[in-house]
């Protein structure tokens, strides 16, 4: 049988792209983890091309492949995802070695050259062991923010019916899954093309009938028009987590309007608000760009003075790229410099690290139930329901195993217990075992 590998760049909607790829490869290749060194017979990279960095380094992926296969390490050299679906045209004549170039929109031409069996799309090659898992609920988006190439690379937006991806569900389930982290372009969104409706909080309601799921997070929110009654399911169904991971861009009136984010400053204030009136204890996660064509000492001031005032719990942040096919390439000069660019991102990011910090000094003393993901050097590494993979810190656990039954470490993954905060620092929390 011959082997296959898969190097997966860019963010979790391309894992969810890879594992579902290699559900319709299993039995026709040798899987071979990502990590794993040597020969393969095929190597396949999933690439993003969202924003300058990461283009590069789906570019470099490719060129070091090419290598590789020269130097007899890799047999065929197959590239897909949104680097290639963006660039389709340039990119083979560009690097004439590699061996198939395949989109981001559509595996189907992928398997079929690879020789697969399109059928159990709703089944999943797991790509790791982790007791969560993204659920892509939808593809594509209809919005167009100036500064995103997302719909020019993935079209437009198309909701996953509620049916298969409770299907899917049932079959993370069974393979330990204990969290559901829901994905895609705007979740929001989602149930508007086939129900006619926003039905985000409709398919929450039955993903938490799935036995065997225990938490149900939701990423990538978008902020107009926000479906209140996922308020309502957040703030009274168990399984759903205090979280809400909402990119907001901007504050200024004048910078969202060139954002084309289709909300101003005071609707985005008060949305922040309804959030935690809604739902008590709420932890929001946002998202900023800063040097936006537009964005003046005081638009910057004003962004500063509400991330102050707003106290997100989780906030990230990066520096405008012009990215080409886009409105804002196409009608905005990209004026601010980068020097400048820098020192805007690293005074937004040193607010927010005093805030983060508050926030986690504040739980100090709290007893919280956690999710164990892993074990290293003795400590068990944990998440509340306030924590997001990858994305946010970690609680470090003591270990003793007298506490736990004299269960080995690697036992407890994937188990949920109690523990008490008792010391932090500005991204992690620091916690012993508790027993209640």
């Amino acid at each position: 049988m011959s082997s296959l590998r898969v190097m997966t760049l860019g963010c979790s909607k391309n894992t969810v792209d890879t594992e579902r790829l290699l559900s319709c490869l299993d039995g026709v290749y040798q899987i071979l983890p990502e990590n794993s060194q040597g020969q393969v017979d095929v190597q396949l990279i999933n690439t993003c091309g969202f924003i300058g960095d990461a283009k590069e380094e789906s570019l470099q992926a490719v060129l070091s492949a090419v290598e590789r296969k020269k130097a007899g390490e890799i047999g065929k050299l197959m590239v897909f995802g949104c680097l290639s679906q963006r660039y389709m045209a340039e990119l083979p004549g560009l690097i004439p070695e590699v061996d198939g170039w395949f989109g981001a929109r559509d595996l189907a031409p992928l398997v079929k050259a690879l020789g697969g069996c399109l059928s159990g799309q709703t089944g999943r090659h797991r790509v790791n062991s982790h007791s969560y898992a993204y659920l892509k609920i939808s593809e594509g988006c209809d919005r167009r923010c100036s500064y995103c190439a997302i719909p020019l690379i993935r079209g437009p937006h198309r909701s996953v019916p509620v049916e298969d991806l409770v299907e899917e569900a049932r079959f993370l389930a069974s393979t330990g899954v204990k969290e559901l982290i829901l994905i895609a372009q705007d979740t929001t969104f989602y149930g508007l093309d086939l129900y006619r409706r926003r039905a985000l909080a409709e398919l929450i309601r039955r993903l938490s009938e799935v036995e065997g799921i225990e938490w149900i997070r939701i990423h990538y929110s978008y902020p107009a028009d926000f479906p209140e009654d996922v308020l309502d399911e957040m703030a009274s169904n168990p399984k759903v987590c205090k979280y809400l991971d909402i990119p907001l861009q901007h504050i200024s009136d004048k910078v969202l309007g060139m954002m084309r984010r289709q909300v101003d400053g005071a609707w985005t204030s008060a949305l922040v608000r309804k959030l935690r009136e809604r739902v008590p204890g709420v932890v929001l996660r946002t998202t900023m760009i800063v040097g936006h064509p537009g964005e003046g000492k005081r638009d910057f001031s004003e962004l500063l003075d509400f991330v102050k005032d707003a106290r997100f719990e989780r906030l990230g942040a990066f520096m405008y790229s012009e990215e080409e096919g886009t409105f804002g390439a196409a009608s905005y000069r990209d004026s601010i410099p980068k020097k400048e660019k820098r020192r805007r991102l690293d005074e937004l990011m040193e607010t927010q690290r005093g805030i983060s910090m508050d926030f986690n000094r504040s739980r100090v003393g709290t007893v919280v139930r956690v999710l164990v993901d892993d074990e290293a050097d003795g400590a068990l590494v944990c998440r509340s329901e306030f924590e997001s993979p990858d994305v946010d810190g970690e609680i470090i656990v003591r270990y003793d195993p007298d506490l736990f039954g004299g269960m080995p470490a690697s036992g407890l993954r994937g188990k949920f217990i109690d523990v008490k905060i008792t010391g932090c620092d500005e991204y992690d929390l620091i916690a012993e075992p508790f027993k209640r």
